[in-house]
C-alpha cells in the first residue's frame, strides 16, 4: 500500500520532456497515463491533434490502458464522413470490443493502414504510430468543446476514483 501511494504521488509531481522532438512535453497522471500538451481530448477518451487544415485522431493512452492488449482494429475508409460523438471505428482487445467515437466531424482523408497489420500500435504508441484517422474538420469550432491536457488529466483521475 505504501508503494502504491508513493507511486501515485510521485507520478503526480513528475514533469517529463518527450524524447522525440516531434512531440510536445508530456506529464504523467496519477494512473501513469501519458497526456500530451497541444492535443485536445474527448470525454470518450479520443485525442485530436489539429494542424493546419488536418486533424489527426486516435485513442488516448488512458483508453488503451483500460482496453488491454488490442488485437484488432476496424477502421473506416478514406472519403467517409466522421460525425462528432458517433462511432467511426471499433477496436477489439483481449478484454472487450469497443467503439471509437469521433471527437469532431469531418471528411476522413487518411486512415492508418498500419493498424490492420499491427493493431498493438494502439497500445505501444497511441499518440504517434497508433493514430487512427486524419480528417478535414467540417466544423473547427467543435475543437473548442474538447478538453485540454490539464482538464483531461483531472477527468481521468476523477473517473478512475469511482
Amino acid at each position: 500500500m505504501a508503494l502504491r501511494m508513493w507511486a501515485s504521488s510521485t507520478a503526480n509531481t513528475l514533469r517529463l520532456t518527450s524524447p522525440s522532438k516531434a512531440l510536445p512535453a508530456f506529464s504523467l497522471s496519477r494512473c501513469f497515463s501519458t497526456v500530451l500538451d497541444g492535443f485536445k481530448y474527448a470525454s470518450s477518451h479520443e485525442w485530436v491533434k489539429h494542424e493546419g487544415s488536418v486533424a489527426t485522431i486516435g485513442v488516448t493512452d488512458h483508453a488503451q490502458g483500460h482496453l488491454g492488449d488490442v488485437v484488432f482494429a476496424e477502421l473506416p475508409e478514406a472519403g467517409k464522413t466522421a460525425e462528432a460523438g458517433k462511432a467511426f471505428a471499433s477496436v477489439e482487445s483481449v478484454k472487450a470490443t469497443s467503439d471509437v467515437n469521433a471527437p469532431i466531424s469531418g471528411e476522413i482523408i487518411e486512415v492508418n493502414t498500419k493498424l490492420s497489420e499491427t493493431p498493438g500500435l494502439l497500445n505501444s504508441s497511441p499518440y504517434e504510430d497508433g493514430w487512427m484517422i486524419k480528417v478535414k474538420p467540417s466544423n473547427p469550432a467543435e475543437l473548442e468543446s474538447l478538453m485540454g491536457p490539464k482538464e483531461y488529466t483531472k477527468f481521468c483521475e476523477e473517473e478512475d476514483a469511482h
